[in-house]
């Protein structure tokens, strides 16, 4: 059974991370990166990177490859290439499984202010502070570019693409973050509003016990809103579940030996008529 995994995300490395330290039998996994990260967190096993060419692209791919189940683990803003999963995994009728982690909630202290857009954010603003810390990535800073009353500290794992903001200090760190290091770049640099997506998980979520402890405001950009359908996961542990079970009720099932893992193993049985016979196994069921 032939896995993908949509991933550039700690919730899909560490899927397979799980994978390969606990090898199943007839098991072949793919983890493919979109590329735009200049030097990402590679997963083990066999990796690629770089686009499908859409939504067509992806369908082909999945034929072309003899996927068996398709698992979108890519980050909650990237909605283009979750609902590119969906219609290609609806074209090529592989089943399709997301593993999205849960989005952050406000506590009692938080001044959470939530926006639509980055745009919308913007417009907000000028009406909560004068230094930002910008914690939305290397994209999307054009939103912010024409206000030049603000000072912002942007932090990102590569350098951000322009227009950028006047007055701007950039910051290029990868989580996860501490919330001592959080509370002392608040400090530091005299912050006093928090702009962040709700990108959800551990690793960058400090900031925001930071921001709390000092009363400041938090612009939340919230998500897109993601295909609809879809099954969803919210920790690798139940993902790899997800993925035993649909190999359990592959048509291979059984038929292969342990040292069986290669693309084809198990694959050219005397029934098989066609190159996409008796390869795909029931749909994931939510």
């Amino acid at each position: 059974m032939h896995v993908l995994i949509l991933g550039g995300t700690t919730e899909a490395r560490r899927l397979a991370e799980r994978l390969a330290a606990e090898p199943l039998p007839g098991l072949r996994v793919t983890n493919s990166l979109a590329g735009r990260v200049s030097a990402p967190r590679t997963p083990p096993g066999e990796v690629r990177v770089g686009g499908f060419g859409g939504a067509e692209g992806l369908a082909a791919w999945l034929r072309e490859h003899m996927v068996d189940l398709l698992i979108d683990a890519t980050h909650p803003f990237a909605a283009t290439i979750s609902f590119n999963a969906a219609r290609a995994a609806a074209t090529a009728h592989v089943p399709l499984l997301a593993l999205r982690r849960p989005g952050w909630v406000p506590v009692e202290g938080d001044a959470w202010h939530e926006t639509g857009s980055l745009a919308e954010a913007a417009e907000l603003l000028p009406s909560l502070g004068r230094r930002v810390f910008l914690t939305t990535g290397r994209m999307g800073l054009a939103a912010f570019a024409g206000l030049d009353g603000l000072w912002f500290l942007v932090r990102s794992v590569d350098p951000p693409e322009a227009p950028c903001p006047a007055r701007t200090e950039v910051l290029l760190e990868r989580g996860p973050f501490t919330l001592d290091g959080e509370r002392a770049l608040l400090r530091r640099h005299r912050i006093d509003v928090l702009v962040t997506k709700d990108s959800g998980g551990a690793a960058t979520a400090p900031k925001l016990t930071a921001a709390r402890e000092a009363g400041l405001p938090v612009v939340v950009v919230r998500r897109p809103p993601a295909p609809e359908g879809v099954p969803v996961v919210t920790e690798p542990g139940q993902a790899v579940l997800r993925v035993r079970e649909a190999l359990a009720r592959h048509p291979s099932a059984g038929r292969r030996g342990p040292h069986d893992s290669g693309p084809s193993a198990g694959r050219c049985g005397p029934h098989d008529s066609g190159p996409s016979a008796g390869r795909r196994g029931p749909h994931v069921s939510g």
